[in-house]
């Protein structure tokens, strides 16, 4: 038997400010959706999106629907949200005046994903080059920083919208949500009580992407290298196999049995190559961009490429990278036979 004014704190009402929920003990929930819905759109509506000659902005939340709220129990905060959101974008390119517009769609922000993990779809209404280049531009800046807003509406949802649900005890003018945890809003669920760790992940064909960059020096003349990836007898040298290709701006070209297709986007010879690359087993229309920087030394040539827009779940599908690293003996020792049929001189390893 307890002493005379000893016992379980939860039974014992405290000198409170308000005399309500002793220690915080019983379930309190506070209905965040209302107010989430004004701060999701503070945060997304008229957002800018600028970089490298592409400017584009977020018009309008065409849907948001969902829920959340906040929830005290134990004094342990606890926060349950989970929308369905669409957003209406449009883009520019310097130089242009056709506007390209198109919607992102984000099925699954909620409490039981981390905000890397948000899956994010990128469609556009228009076609052609424009449109696919400022489509990729949204696919890897775009949602970079829209996942920066949603990360913003999480931190002011559990540091802002919060104050007030843990009550102060006896003494205690102000109670700091130190303590707070999120759990899955199932039953049957694993509840969460550690802070979130991040991992790429994958969904159908939400992309979530990579930028790849590698240097490499070859033993031959710039235009030599240039010439390999641009003239069909050395590609098909090379590739040792059926190549389509034509080396013109807008030109396209197909390898290795149709696994890698793409377009030629800037040629500038002796010194760059710019493609698009696309590997067969990616979603559909779905295209990195290529760029070979070609410069040349006193005794060799260094090479730059950098691929934009791989996506992050096929390591193994990194095929320009691959192109550069694995065929270097053999793109030298056709360089050293072609090069001698047209006598310049080489120097191979």
């Amino acid at each position: 038997m307890a002493k005379w004014g000893e016992g379980d704190p939860r039974w014992i009402v405290e000198e409170r400010p308000d005399a309500t929920n002793v220690n915080n003990w019983h379930w309190t929930e506070k209905n965040a959706g209302p107010w989430s819905k004004d701060r999701l759109k503070e945060l997304l509506i008229n957002l800018k999106i600028a970089q490298n000659g592409i400017d584009c902005n977020i018009t309008e939340v065409e849907k948001l629907d969902g829920e959340a709220s906040a929830n005290n129990r134990k004094g342990k905060l606890i926060f349950f949200y989970e929308w369905d959101i669409k957003l209406k974008w449009e883009g520019l390119l310097a130089g242009s005046a056709d506007k390209i517009k198109g919607e992102i769609h984000i099925p699954n922000l909620s409490e039981e994903n981390d905000v890397s993990e948000v899956d994010m779809t990128v469609t556009i209404k228009s076609s052609g080059d424009e449109a696919q280049r400022v489509k990729a531009f949204m696919h890897s800046i775009g949602k970079d920083i829209i996942r920066n807003q949603l990360t913003e509406y999480i931190r002011s949802l559990k540091e802002e919208f919060s104050k007030g649900l843990i009550l102060p005890k006896k003494g205690e003018t102000q109670i700091k949500p130190d303590n707070v945890s999120t759990i899955t809003s199932g039953f049957n669920k694993k509840v969460n009580m550690e802070p979130i760790v991040s991992s790429p992940k994958q969904v159908g064909c939400k992309l979530d992407t990579k930028n790849i960059e590698i240097t490499e020096t070859f033993q031959c003349r710039a235009q030599e290298f240039y010439d390999a990836l641009t003239r069909i007898e050395m590609v098909t040298a090379f590739t040792q196999g059926h190549v389509k290709l034509e080396a013109e701006k807008g030109g396209k070209f197909t390898l290795f049995g149709g696994n890698i297709s793409g377009e030629f986007r800037e040629l500038v010879p002796g010194k760059k190559i710019v493609q698009y690359w696309r590997y067969k087993q990616w979603p559909k229309e779905h295209f990195s961009e290529v760029t070979f920087s070609i410069e040349e030394k006193d005794d060799n040539t260094l090479v730059t490429l950098k691929q934009d827009l791989v996506p992050a779940s096929e390591p193994s599908c990194d095929f320009a990278l691959q192109c550069l690293d694995n065929s270097r003996n053999n793109l030298e020792k056709d360089f050293c036979k072609l090069s001698s049929r047209r006598n310049v001189q080489v120097i191979c390893d």
